[in-house]
């Protein structure tokens, strides 16, 4: 394929932009040799945290130097985003990880998502659906709330890795939210979009989520006292006052006063699941995922399919390294949208889809044009908004975590008193009944959010994300090709342009869907002109983007010199820091 497009390339913008793609003619404004870096990487040998908000990186470390580990400083740095990030995340909604244990010398994989309200049927959800003229789950509202999972991910992690008291864990974000914090830039740009659209909604969203009926603005100071005496309740009692206590019976008590279906047995019965992650090597590194309900695999997937091609002698940000990529991703998620469920309610088969095998037999799929048509492998293989972010501590532990409430700030709802809001995961179910994803009660949804991990010879390499919905498996698998196929630092890795395609089928739609008009590829701006001009002329919909390229965080671990590298996304309020 690689000798099929380069002339079709020259004929169409000539000989000298063809040039222009190769690393070394970009414009060294570093003169350290990394040149679209937007700043260093932060090395330390102790500890280090990344995340979206500098309060909640400094609180990481803060647990750390007191003799904490780093999935106790994952677990606060959660804690205080619920806080000062409630337009990404929160104790309504959802966590996965990934944890390196240096103990037992392997990863450790946590599912903590809830699952549907098992006294809401199939046909009482379509009722509903109907009544408000709709045919799909509705995005916000009661309908569309399951079980929230991130509290017992706290604990499950707590318990099982975790070293100091949840007491001391909990304390600086208890702190911060009875005293206040400023509110950062880009937050206060999400918070201000998400007010006047879920303040209609039933519960305390506006009491608890504005100054005076308005989302507080940037450097405003913001408190949360109803979260504050939630977290001291987690602290002092732990996670069965969520679950099986006062918590869960005041939550309960709401949704019946107000139409919705959570009830207090679905706390009660909630459980997270420990999993296996799954990897796929790629250029002598493993890049390591969640299974589903998560759409990790899609990563995977299209890595089995890009390493039939020489992306490095391609050139970054080619038209021919980005039509390539693009391409192995509408292959991959055209499986995730007929694949990718809750395992516990249907056999899929994952082993086959992220083998080198059918990597191979979907590589040959991608020819010299834009595919416009794409469906997904065939079934009978089964034969044969969200934060990010990730600690690493002097032990060796390492956290690649995430949290989400799913849209911005989630369903809108919030009971009166505890300070939080419910995710809307739901809606991420399909209403066909024949579908993978189809909405049962019980059932964990289809989820986005996915941490990601990265092993080299056995050990630990580097622990990231990018958040942002499906942007995700294909921001995963742009940083992991920056840095191993383009020499990148880690830094420079999530700084430099990304591409994002969309309009393929999602898991919500109906199992006979499949993509066929091409969708649309969004480009940042620094993408080269030429290039641009390039994937019109080989059939792409190009389209200029708007912001939604993903939060990219990450830690890597130097094994020559001892040291964490750390790197924050420059698209986000975040930071990464050390000690």
């Amino acid at each position: 394929m690689h000798k099929i497009i380069k002339p079709l390339l020259v004929r169409a913008i000539g000989v000298s932009a063809i040039s222009m793609f190769s690393l070394s003619a970009i414009a060294a404004d570093r003169i350290t040799g990394h040149p679209e870096a937007t700043r260093s990487e932060v090395i330390a040998a102790n500890a280090m945290a990344a995340t979206s908000q500098p309060l909640a990186t400094q609180i990481a470390l803060d647990i750390m130097k007191a003799g904490g580990n780093a999935i106790d400083a994952a677990i606060a740095a959660n804690a205080a985003l619920g806080l000062m990030e409630p337009t990404g995340c929160g104790i309504g909604g959802d966590l996965y990880a990934i944890v390196w244990d240096a103990k037992s010398q392997k990863l450790h994989g946590l599912n903590a998502s809830g699952r549907s309200p098992m006294g809401l049927s199939h046909a009482q959800l379509s009722k509903e659906i109907a009544e408000l003229g709709r045919e799909d789950i509705p995005p916000y509202g009661l309908l569309p709330i399951s079980v929230p999972g991130a509290v017992d991910g706290w604990f499950e992690l707590h318990n099982k890795f975790g070293k100091l008291p949840m007491e001391k864990i909990l304390q600086p974000s208890i702190s911060y939210a009875e005293n206040g914090f400023p509110v950062s830039e880009l937050i206060a740009y999400y918070w201000n979009l998400s007010v006047p659209r879920l303040s209609p909604q039933v519960g305390s969203f506006k009491n608890t989520f504005t100054l005076n009926g308005k989302a507080p603005q940037k450097g405003q100071i913001f408190k949360n006292p109803e979260l504050a005496n939630t977290y001291k309740l987690l602290a002092e009692k732990g996670r069965d006052i969520f679950y099986k206590g006062l918590i869960a019976n005041q939550i309960d008590k709401f949704m019946q006063t107000n139409g919705g279906y959570l009830r207090y047995e679905d706390m009660a019965t909630h459980t997270s699941t420990w999993v296996e992650p799954l990897g796929v090597e790629y250029k002598g590194h493993t890049l390591w995922e969640l299974p589903p309900n998560g759409q990790g695999i899609a990563a995977l997937q299209m890595l089995q399919i890009l390493k039939n091609f020489d992306l490095k002698s391609m050139g970054f940000n080619s038209p021919e390294s980005l039509h390539t990529m693009i391409e192995a991703k509408k292959l991959a998620f055209e499986d995730r949208a007929k694949f990718y469920a809750d395992m516990d309610f249907s056999e899929q088969p994952i082993k086959q889809l992220i083998s080198k095998k059918y990597g191979k037999e979907r590589a040959k799929l991608i020819g010299m044009r834009a595919a416009r048509r794409v469906e997904a492998g065939n079934k009978n293989l089964l034969e044969g908004d969200t934060i990010y972010l990730t600690t690493a501590d002097s032990e060796g532990n390492m956290v690649s975590l995430i949290q989400s409430n799913y849209r911005g700030m989630g369903s809108g709802v919030v009971v009166p008193g505890l300070g939080f809001g419910f995710q809307d995961r739901g809606q991420l179910f399909s209403m066909d009944k024949t579908h993978a994803n189809a909405y049962e009660p019980g059932k964990r949804p289809f989820q986005t959010i996915i941490p990601a991990f990265i092993t080299k010879d056995g050990k630990p390499f580097m622990s990231y994300g990018v958040m942002g919905g499906a942007m995700q498996p294909q921001g995963h698998v742009q940083v992991l090709v920056n840095m191993l196929d383009y020499g990148m630092g880690l830094q420079e890795a999530g700084d430099v342009a990304r591409w994002q395609h969309l309009g393929s089928t999602e898991p919500t739609e109906s199992q006979a869907k499949y993509l066929v008009d091409g969708g649309h590829v969004e480009l940042e701006s620094t993408v080269p002109q030429a290039t641009v001009r390039a994937l019109k002329q080989l059939g792409h919909d190009i389209r200029a983007g708007n912001g939604g390229f993903g939060g990219y965080q990450a830690i890597m671990w130097d094994q020559k010199n001892k040291v964490y590298y750390g790197a924050s996304e420059s698209r986000k309020d975040g930071q990464a820091a050390g000690y």
